[in-house]
């Protein structure tokens, strides 16, 4: 089980360096020399971070993208809903199917707590606050 896929690790990096840069219009190219992430999975995720409102894209020679919102008001667990989708560490699997036990499993209720504390602990984090940790 993977916390955080390496798309919303790249996505991170990415709006985190930007944020760096202020006001900046950043290039897909600057990005990929500086961050050394693969341009083709940088791209992709640039493209969704804009539909869903976290960035702006500007077209032409000058073109790239820049943060719609203020780094204190983008939080990981955002980030981590538009590559992963709801935090889930619960998900009970046994050949392939939702386990049979599931309303008794001793353990789920556990694992559900513990769930509600790693998704709390990071709803508090920003990319403000990853910044100030430099």
């Amino acid at each position: 089980m993977k916390l955080i896929t390496r798309d919303t690790d790249y996505a991170i990096r990415a709006i985190c360096f930007m944020a760096e840069n202020k006001e900046e219009i950043t290039s897909v190219s600057e990005l990929v020399e500086k961050l050394k992430i693969p341009r083709q999975f940088l791209r992709k995720i640039l493209q969704a971070l804009n539909k869903k409102g976290v960035l702006t894209s500007f077209k032409g020679k000058s073109g790239g993208f820049k943060l719609r919102r203020k780094p204190q008001d983008i939080f990981i667990t955002d980030l981590i809903k538009v590559f992963q989708g709801p935090l889930k560490l619960n998900k009970c699997i046994f050949k392939k199917k939702l386990c049979s036990s599931v309303d008794r499993c001793i353990l789920r209720e556990k694992i559900g707590e513990i769930e509600q504390r790693v998704v709390s602990e990071l709803g508090l984090i920003t990319v403000a606050s990853l910044l100030n940790k430099r």
